[in-house]
């Protein structure tokens, strides 16, 4: 008893405590020893008005307003009854782009879209050969479409050669070096 006027006492009418480093609740302005300070603590009866909490739907996650006053599981329930988007029954469709070719009935999930006449096509039939493109700037051959191809793969080769024999090299580099 020292310092009579540091601190002061809880404002639970069961705690009185002296607390020397007491909280003050923002709603109802008392001070409170670290045990009372919560709302539901002290029984807070202006905890309305800072505890203000934004219920979720559980089928859609979307935020649902309550007004002051009103039940948030009974808003929630009316949100669900009449304006919620979720439909348990109806699902969304993944295949939706429909090949082009004429007499194939295919859906893909991704649009595969030809660069010659621009149209939907599946899988099998993504090429310009293969959908018969009559579009385009020249239609190009089996024999032509077959040396592009071949083309395409001498030039990779030649880069995954070089790249390997790089790579060799810089890997005999290493090794050198540690047994130094």
């Amino acid at each position: 008893m020292e310092f009579p006027d540091l601190g002061k006492h809880c404002a639970e009418e069961t705690c009185k405590q002296l607390d020397f480093l007491p909280l003050k609740c923002d709603a109802c302005e008392q001070d409170f020893c670290k045990d009372h300070f919560t709302y539901a603590a002290h029984k807070c009866p202006f905890a309305f008005k800072k505890d203000v909490q934004v219920p979720v739907c559980p089928l859609c996650n979307n935020p649902v307003p309550v007004k002051k006053g009103e039940i948030p599981d009974v808003v929630v329930g009316e949100h669900i009854d009449r304006d919620c988007k979720y439909r348990p029954g109806k699902k969304d469709k993944i295949f939706t782009y429909r090949c082009s070719k004429e007499g194939c009935k295919k859906k893909e999930m991704l649009q595969v879209a030809c660069d010659q006449c621009r149209g939907n096509f599946c899988i099998q039939h993504r090429h310009p050969l293969d959908h018969s493109c009559k579009r385009g700037s020249r239609p190009v051959s089996i024999a032509g479409c077959s040396a592009a191809r071949a083309s395409e793969s001498k030039r990779w080769g030649a880069l995954n050669t070089l790249s390997s024999s790089w790579l060799a090299q810089q890997f005999s580099l290493v090794i050198a070096t540690f047994r130094t």
